[in-house]
């Protein structure tokens, strides 16, 4: 059979939202180490070399964190694909039957239902029985890789904000200058998140925000104590 290579909206809406996570995670963990080293310290130096280290550990760890749990979701989809192999090799009738259910609980009568079943059983029954029980699209995995690749990326670009904003500043507006690079970035990945989950982009940026500036508070503190 033929790959099918072009994405579903599933597929890239997979990578965006790991991407979107990645980068928030990377600019909270590299604010969150400027802000505890530098509490700690006030030698530039080794506050940058702590948050690009961190920078690096991040993101390695939000691809390999993604990429194992991607992993695990794209071998459930194939080991349900193989069931359902089965089930139309062995018992072909308990498949139709599936499928005319789920047309039954949508609204269908009975009749129309097993007629619907009846042909689709004769068109396409595997793919037919895939989308109408678990809403898999039948060639169309989540990728580890490309979900991977997304958050490793995001995740170093989400982090580059405050790192380049601690970096760049002049010594007495280095810290405010991080503070204003957090909000602007963990604004926007609120936004995204809220527009890929049809949510409300303004709760989303103030709640990304507000934890933003909590995440700066606490380590911190943190700091403060060494």
């Amino acid at each position: 059979m033929k790959k099918n290579t072009q994405m579903t909206m599933e597929e890239k809406l997979n990578a965006v939202r790991a991407g979107v996570l990645g980068s928030n995670d990377g600019i909270l963990t590299v604010v969150g180490v400027i802000f505890s080293v530098g509490a700690a310290t006030t030698n530039q130096f080794t506050i940058m070399v702590a948050a690009v280290a961190d920078l690096f550990a991040c993101a390695l760890s939000m691809a390999s964190g993604e990429y194992a749990s991607v992993s695990a979701q794209s071998d459930s989809e194939k080991v349900v694909v193989a069931r359902e192999k089965d089930r139309l090799a062995q018992n072909p009738d308990a498949v139709a039957n599936d499928i005319s259910q789920f047309f039954v609980n949508r609204g269908v009568t009975k009749q129309t239902a097993a007629a619907i079943a009846t042909d689709l059983m004769q068109k396409a029954p595997l793919e037919t029985i895939l989308q109408c029980k678990y809403n898999i699209k039948l060639g169309h995995y989540v990728s580890p890789v490309e979900a991977a690749f997304s958050s490793l990326f995001s995740a170093a670009a989400g982090g580059v904000f405050p790192l380049v904003a601690m970096w760049l500043s002049p010594l007495p507006l280095k810290y405010p200058m991080t503070i204003l690079a957090t909000v602007v970035a963990v604004g926007l990945t609120g936004w995204l998140s809220a527009r890929l989950g049809h949510g409300l982009p303004g709760r989303a940026i103030i709640r990304n925000i507000v934890l933003g500036l909590i995440t700066i508070a606490i380590h911190f503190g943190i700091g403060t104590f060494f």
